[in-house]
């Protein structure tokens, strides 16, 4: 057990300010040393951090907000809401009567706690018991009270202010914009004026002996953008150095400061020189406000970026309705979608958003769901057919009942999982952040290596062996070294490495959401491009599951009706598919009455019960041939006829002796037979575990393709574990973070077991594998099990859910490949590894490649919205080993 797991409290906290892997290191690491402190996990794009204390080291929210302001970020506790706690916006409110007032009202409602009401913020917060009112009738005893009041909730609306990144890109913007302002008659007066012959005599005058009027006019323009949009990065590399670690904030000071206090430190030297060998100073004020301005477009640009990658979740928060109609009696009322109940039946016009998840109870209609199941076809909805919260009504008019509001709806557990998903870290993104967290101290070193690498050259080194830019710098030759430390320090970028996984998981897990297919979290995205071996539940997973009784044997002296109404009575304590089949063939004839006394599942066979009819009591065993003693021969025969067909057979014992027995027959899924030829073809084997017999499991398997020797039947729920451990493969396990990463990056080799099923009994297993695929038809239970949700009741989402998986991580590699490849070319080049040959990095260039480095990996990321689900049309993918896998494969030979 984790210490996360020992009885630490855990709260989520909103973290502003964060730039790059080096700023999640630094935070996880910094809060994670202290003590008291269990688990810190830190999200980039999201700007969440979720921390688990022991509050018996006296730590609380508000502490570890202070604690994580002191790192050098912005922090503030994420509020999450409770069920007996709301907070209303109060219109209409002018004094503090008013205030007294609404509190006396709200005080007197039965089931009100307590009430607080802000005559300043224009807010009323109030506890109540759930249990004897509820929100609407708050909001209603406020409207009688002659004030107008809404439901309060900021958390969505600062989710999407903070998903698109609209208050950074504010602020970024309008920094660029400042900085530009001086930036460029900057680099002119540096680069352009200095050369316009009536401009040179005017610029060329001293103001002091050895004080130019450039000189003086480069440092003025400098010094807003140095001090001013500077005095940001200025900050966050402060803290982040206070505390032992370094940022993209850091290199950002260092480069610019170098420059900056250069050209002063030469102005201050030249002012004091007035000998006649004294001429103007160096000075290149210009490189420092063009880095600042480069770095604060780099900024703007990829929180626009990453704003992008969020559109799905963006699109999903914003799919429910602000209204609704709500019918009492004859009566119509138009009420906010908040204050929906359980309960409430809801009227649809044609074209209405749906605004609560519910049940058709008067109307038809179709109802277009491709927004919540990807499915773009739209469903016709019947009488007793479900509808979803966020859903499109179509042409006709329907009443339905609410069975799940406000945020218990379909559409907000699926917006929650989504946020869950692109807040959580693969395994890969800790290498990235680990390597992030030392990057910042290696260029620095880099750069001053550099520094006195050319030094040397330039003070040792005869001028013929000099580059050619030393030769000519004459006594300059400290500057154009400086300008190659500047260019070290400056071209280097951890973002790139930082944002390589969060992006694509982000754009990834929302397109996924836009399909139907919700990956939970991020570790089982990586686990799902590593899967080699695909296990199926057959009964609701191959089949439809929706079984009726095609044939029934009885023997015994207990008249059938008798028998049949002990079944019915039993199995409607029971929920599974077959218990619903049987009621449903027992309904069918007139029963006497009967009623079960004791009821006991045993999982993965059936169910014993204690059930009376007629005045007799008796021992009532229902379930597969696990349960039951020998089978008399025509029984036998009965059973073997039905099972070879694909029919599933239950039995039914009475006071120990076998009574009756039923063949159920179900039908294969649309789609079943070319889901599983779909994952042969992408190199994945398939199997078949069932509580079934051999007979009725090999008769599916015979039919979607799977081989015999990979059905499983008769098994338990238990004994569907042990299998599941029998068939995982052992991870290879690598030693050294290199190794770590390549095998992440580039693995050589498949290990991973996925089990896809629907039902109760499919949980333990699905918990139990490396990848769960849990079908939207199923339970709950077995939803909340699962890694990969599917909304559509389609097999054919099983290849698609791997293949998404595949190219999400995919995009991963190639960031990684992109990030790492612009710094171990850019960052040599910076060094002045080609400068023999003439070739080199300005400050400003290295400046501007820096901030489109980290633009490029997210834009590469936004590809993935691009990505269509594959149709039967079109052709399987390849099993084919990849090149990078055939290089591995070479390298290691």
């Amino acid at each position: 057990m984790s210490d996360a797991e020992k009885g630490g409290e855990t709260h989520k906290f909103h973290v502003s300010g964060m730039t790059c892997g080096a700023c999640v290191s630094s935070i996880e690491r910094m809060l994670g040393k202290q003590e008291g402190i269990l688990d810190v996990s830190v999200a980039l794009l999201a700007e969440r951090a979720t921390v688990t204390y022991d509050a018996s080291y006296g730590w609380t929210p508000d502490k570890v907000v202070e604690a994580i302001d002191d790192i050098g970020f912005d922090a503030e506790l994420v509020v999450e809401p409770k069920e007996d706690d709301v907070t209303l916006s109060i219109f209409g409110m002018t004094c503090s009567s008013c205030t007294s007032s609404l509190e006396r009202v709200l005080l007197a409602e039965p089931g009100v706690v307590s009430c607080e009401v802000s005559l300043v913020t224009q807010r009323a917060h109030i506890r109540f018991d759930h249990h004897r009112t509820n929100v609407r009738a708050i909001v209603e005893a406020v409207e009688k009270a002659g004030f107008d009041a809404l439901l309060y909730d900021d958390r969505d609306a600062a989710q999407i202010d903070s998903l698109t990144h609209v208050r950074e890109m504010h602020d970024w913007w309008h920094a660029f914009m400042f900085s530009l302002a001086f930036a460029v008659p900057n680099f002119f007066l540096c680069m352009v004026l200095m050369h316009v012959q009536f401009l040179h005599p005017i610029l060329m005058a001293q103001l002091l002996p050895g004080l130019y009027v450039q000189d003086v006019l480069g440092l003025l323009l400098t010094l807003p953008v140095q001090f001013g949009v500077g005095q940001r990065f200025f900050r966050a590399a402060y803290k982040a150095i206070r505390h032992g670690s370094m940022t993209m904030d850091t290199l950002v000071i260092v480069g610019t400061m170098a420059a900056w206090t250069f050209s002063v430190a030469a102005m201050l030297v030249s002012l004091g020189c007035t000998g006649p060998g004294c001429e103007k100073p160096r000075t290149f004020f210009d490189t420092s406000t063009m880095l600042i301005t480069f770095a604060a477009l780099g900024r703007y640009l990829e929180n626009s970026a990453k704003g992008h990658t969020s559109e799905a979740l963006t699109r999903l928060m914003q799919l429910a309705p602000q209204k609704a109609t709500i019918l009492s009696g004859d009566s119509e009322r138009v009420i906010p979608a908040e204050l929906l109940q359980v309960g409430d039946v809801v009227k649809l016009v044609p074209g209405e958003k749906i605004a609560a998840d519910g049940i058709v109870r008067h109307g038809s209609s179709t109802v277009d769901e491709s927004m919540v199941t990807g499915e773009h076809v739209p469903v016709p909805k019947s009488v007793g057919a479900q509808v979803l919260g966020g859903t499109v009504n179509g042409h006709g008019t329907l009443d339905f009942e609410v069975t799940r509001a406000g945020r218990d709806t379909s559409l907000n557990r699926i917006v929650q999982l989504v946020q869950d998903a692109q807040v959580s870290k693969a395994p890969i993104q800790d290498y990235a952040d680990r390597v992030a967290g030392v990057f910042v101290p290696c260029i620095i070193a880099l750069s001053l290596f550099t520094l006195v690498l050319w030094l040397t050259v330039a003070c040792v080194f005869p001028p013929a062996w000099q580059p050619r830019m030393l030769r000519d710098a004459g006594s300059h030759k400290f500057m154009e070294c400086l300008k190659l430390c500047i260019s070290v320090v400056v071209v280097a970028c951890p973002c790139a490495l930082g944002l390589s996984t969060p992006t694509a998981v982000m754009v990834g897990t929302g397109v996924g959401a836009e399909n139907g297919i919700l990956i939970k979290n991020a570790p089982s995205l990586e686990a799902a491009c590593a899967v080699r071996h695909v296990v199926f539940d057959k009964t609701g997973t191959l089949t439809k599951g929706q079984l009726s009784v095609t044939d029934q044997m009885h023997v015994g002296a207990l008249p059938l009706e008798h028998m049949l109404a002990l079944v019915q009575s039993v199995e409607s304590r029971s929920e599974h598919v077959l218990a619903q089949a049987l009621i449903a063939h027992c309904a069918a004839t007139p029963l006497p009455p009967a009623h079960t006394d004791t009821f006991d599942m045993v999982q993965g066979a059936g169910v014993r019960a204690t059930a009376e009819c007629e005045g007799s009591v008796y021992d009532v065993v229902i379930g597969n041939a696990t349960l039951h003693g020998e089978r008399p021969v025509p029984m036998e025969a009965f059973a073997q006829g039905w099972e070879a067909r694909g029919c599933t057979v239950v039995y039914v014992s009475l006071n120990g002796a076998l009574t009756a027995a039923f063949a159920l027959s179900d039908v294969l899924k649309e789609h079943a037979a070319d889901s599983v030829q779909w994952l042969h073809d992408m190199g994945m084997q398939c199997s078949i575990m069932t509580g079934d017999t051999s007979a009725s499991a090999g008769a599916v398997a015979q039919a979607v393709g799977v081989f015999p020797d990979h059905v499983h039947a008769g098994l338990s729920p238990n004994g569907k574990l042990t299998l599941l451990r029998e068939c995982r493969t052992p991870r290879p396990q690598a030693h050294t973070l290199l190794e770590r990463v390549c095998e992440a990056l580039i693995p050589t080799q498949k290990h991973g077991l996925a089990m896809v099923g629907d039902g109760v009994n499919d949980s333990p297993a699905l918990a139990a594998a490396d990848v769960g695929v849990a079908m939207s038809s199923g339970s709950d239970i077995a939803m909340g099990a699962a890694s990969i949700v599917l909304m559509r009741n389609d097999l054919m989402d099983v290849p698609t859910a791997f293949m998404l998986c595949q190219r999400i991580f995919w995009q991963i590699r190639l960031n990684f490949l992109w990030a790492m490849t612009y710094n171990m070319i850019m960052v040599p080049l910076a060094m002045g590894l080609l400068l023999p040959w003439g070739i080199y990095l300005h400050p400003m260039m290295a400046g501007l490649a820096m901030a489109c480095s980290s633009v490029s990996v997210v834009f590469s990321s936004l590809s993935l919205r691009r990505w269509k689900r594959p149709t039967l049309s079109d052709a399987p993918p390849s099993a084919g080993p990849t090149w990078p896998r055939r290089l591995v494969r070479m390298l290691a030979a």
